[in-house]
Parts: C-alpha cells; structure tokens; sequence
C-alpha cells in the first residue's frame, strides 16, 4: 500500500509527490552581497559559496524591503510585503490570514522542517513546519551571562537566546546567546534533518545567525583575516551627514562615532572570518545532502535577510536604504536553474515563495501574496519582473529603485537623496539639487509615494492630512 502523509487536514500519497524536487532553503544574517569571493570580493574566502556562484544562477540585484531581521524575516515566509503581512517593525504578529511558504509546501505533501534562528512571533510549528531541529530563539535568559565579542565589547544583542525544542526543552550546554560555533550547531542540526529524510519530498529551511553581530571569532579562526589587509568600503565615512533614523539604535553604538578607519578594518576581518566558517558549514551541509543522493533533486537556495553597513556612508548596521543594506545575495542552483548564469533582473526576498513553488511544480499562492515568480527570469522569457522596487524602514526612510536610479527620502527630518546607479554605484553623489535632474526626481517620487499610498502608508497618510 502506498504511504500516506497526513498534512494540514489533508492525506496526501507520498509516493505521488515524491519525484518532486526538494528545497533546501538556507539564510544567512546581515550578510552584505558583496562577500562572496566569485562576485568579486577578491580578500574573502567563501569556497562552497563560490561552487553556487559557478553550478547554479545568480540575481545580483536582489533586495530585502525593510532591512531589520524580523520584518525581512516574515516577508520571506509570507511572500508578502510589511504592509500586507503585518510585521513592519520587531514585536508584530504575522497576519493569521496569511499564507506562509511552509504551509503552502505542507499542503502540497512536502515534509518540512526548521532549522536555526527564529525571530517571528511564536514558533515555527505555529506557522505550518513539521518539526524542528536545533531551534534557536529567545527564552533563556535565567541562563545568560555577561558576554563580551572578539573585541572585548559588552554584548547587547542575542542574551538569553537559546537553543530548544518544539516542546519548550532549553539546551544551555549548547551555549546562551551568540557563540563561536554556533554555525556548527546549525549544521550539524540540518545534516541531521537530510540523513533523516525519507522518500517524501522535504522542504528544510535553515537559518543561520552569522554574520550578525556579535561577532564571535572560531577557534582557530581568530587570525584568519589580517585587519591591516582588509579594505575599507570605497563609501567609508566618518560619520553619516544627517541623522537617517537610527543613529541612536542598538546597531549604530557598537561602532565609536566619529567611525575611524581603525575599528571598521578590525570589523571587517572579524565579519569576513564568520562568514567563512558559515561557508565551511554550508559545504558540510551540500556534502550530506550529495551523500544522501538527493542532490540532483534538490532546489537549493542561498540568501540573507539584508545587508550591513559595516562602515559605508558611516553607519555600522542595517537600517538604511543604501545597496550595501537593501542588497542581499541570491544563488540558485538545481532542477529547472540554469548554471553559471547571472540576471540583473530586481527581486524581492518576498519572491522567493512563488519561484519556489514553480520551480517544484506546484500551484503558488497567486494574488494572496505580493511575491512575483522569477522563473520567467530563469527561463529566459523575460529580463525584467518589476518596473521598480521599494524599500522602507519605520517612519523614517522610503526609497524606489529602477534599472538606473534610487530616490531616498527621510520623512521626520525632510532630507532627500537621488542617486544614478550606473554611473555611482557606491552612492556617494547625492544629485537631489542637480536642476537636469529634477524631472528624474518628480516622476521616481511620484511612482513611489503612490506606492505607499496604495499599501496605506501612514507617513504619508500622515502627510497628506497635514496639507
């Protein structure tokens, strides 16, 4: 008799769906798109990486929305933007009503499992996963104690995170808050899930804390990037010209002020060597999944939330509108993914959703969500998805992005920025008062801020009450 999988109220035949291919979907943590040595970043050693780059499809203009964890977090999930999925800022519930990804693959008799962090209202089992393995979310803070990172600063962010189960069981002796090995944890958690896996098809989607901060140095790593050698971002400066909405956050204090160049190199060595070993992890993790021979059946992804500052336009974390931040690595490889190819097509981290359930065979959610499949893009049918992306942070920051330009604007203190991207691709010409460009400028504000008008943007709702 065939084996039966029982999923969300509904039996499916696993043996029906077991030709489809896996996903293995894996994202890493303030991850800039510019630390992938094969892209181009020719300190960093990122090997495993580097075999995506070469074996599968690259989108080099992928972006997040809303560059903080939580917020990226659930637009990956729900394929849905802020707005429609309800979580804008850190502490706000994912719209019940919302399908999520691991729902939708349930439903179509996927097996799937979580790994890692979570940073979304309550637990994956909540949101339509399976099971977990090495979850890791807050909840043990009677266990923490005070932490210092590889520069001997206090630690502010992770204390009391822990490592537990789907039943609430806390593991201390696996380390409270961040610690070195912590990518190893996650490893060994989803090699584990893949060894394990059956004939069903699974969908395991592992997230990985590196290279957020605080940045903890492997042993054997602590000297693996000279700070002498590392080069600062052509955009490095000492200090933002204006206060763009967080100067007094968590992120923006871990760095003196003014940003010397100093401190960023010290900076850049350490967030290059945790992204190194998180790559050491991740080819443990493909070697398990080519030993277990799924390989050749397994869509993988490789993303980030957002990115970091780490120094550009002097700004240390990740709540800003500049590519370094809203930019995020995106590799694809598998069945249906065309190798060695790169698609400066713009997407979203909320497209994932529809492309995944197109690239396994299996209907997508459609206009419940915001999310646009990039399989035309794969196929070669089309080069272009969105006429323009948007971002946002808070009350403080709105932007649009076309093929060639990127209008900023900060709301609470009226400053404004227009970049030419093609030709300043660094963003360190503000053109905004350039009198040849102001047609450019009106039609970019308009495009975006009726946007955000149609989502019911409050800053602007806000706006226009005021006039």
């Amino acid at each position: 008799m065939k084996n039966l999988l029982l999923c969300c109220g509904f039996v499916f035949c696993s043996q029906a769906f077991a030709e489809r291919p896996n996903v293995l979907l894996l994202i890493s943590d303030d991850q800039r798109p510019d630390t992938i040595a094969a892209l181009g970043n020719d300190l960093i050693e990122t090997p495993n990486l580097d075999r995506f780059v070469r074996s599968g499809s690259v989108f080099t203009r992928a972006t997040c929305s809303n560059p903080i964890c939580t917020p990226s977090r659930a637009e990956i999930l729900t394929g849905s933007s802020g707005f429609r999925c309800g979580v804008m800022d850190f502490g706000k519930p994912i719209d019940a009503a919302i399908p999520t990804m691991s729902r939708w693959f349930s439903a179509a008799g996927y097996a799937t499992s979580y790994v890692g962090k979570w940073h979304n209202d309550g637990k994956p089992v909540d949101r339509g996963y399976h099971f977990t393995r090495g979850l890791y979310r807050g909840g043990g803070g009677k266990f923490a104690k005070p932490q210092v990172d590889f520069a001997g600063r206090p630690v502010t962010g992770y204390r009391g995170w822990i490592f537990q189960d789907d039943q609430g069981n806390l593991f201390p002796e696996k380390g409270v808050g961040l610690t070195p090995e912590i990518s190893r944890h996650f490893a060994d958690a989803a090699i584990e899930t893949i060894q394990s896996s059956g004939d069903t098809p699974f969908f395991l989607h592992v997230n990985f804390t590196s290279p957020h901060d605080p940045l903890m140095l492997p042993p054997g790593w602590e000297t693996k990037y000279d700070p002498d050698k590392m080069k600062l971002p052509a955009n490095f400066l000492s200090e933002h010209p204006f206060d763009h909405g967080n100067f007094d956050g968590r992120d923006e204090k871990l760095f003196l002020w003014p940003r010397t160049p100093q401190e960023t190199r010290r900076e850049i060595a350490a967030y290059y060597a945790v992204i190194s070993y998180m790559d050491e992890q991740i080819g443990r993790i493909m070697a398990a999944l080519n030993e277990s021979g799924k390989a050749d059946n397994t869509v993988v992804v490789f993303s980030s939330d957002h990115g970091l500052s780490v120094g550009s336009h002097g700004l240390r974390g990740k709540q800003s509108m500049y590519e370094h931040t809203i930019g995020v690595p995106l590799l694809m490889q598998g069945p249906g993914i065309p190798g060695a190819r790169r698609f400066d097509a713009q997407c979203y981290l909320r497209d994932l959703f529809p492309t995944l359930c197109d690239l396994v065979g299996i209907d997508g959610p459609g206009e419940q969500i915001d999310g646009v499949s990039l399989k035309p893009v794969l196929d070669g049918r089309t080069e272009r998805i969105h006429e323009f992306i948007v971002g946002y942070f808070r009350n403080f920051q709105r932007m649009i992005r076309t093929d060639d330009w990127k209008y900023i604007e900060y709301p609470a203190v009226n400053r404004e920025q227009l970049f030419h991207l093609k030709q300043d691709p660094d963003e360190q010409t503000n053109l905004i008062a350039v009198e040849a460009h102001s047609a450019v400028r009106e039609r970019l504000r308009t495009q975006m801020t009726d946007w955000f008008r149609n989502q019911g943007d409050s800053v602007y709702a806000r706006i226009d009450a005021e006039k």
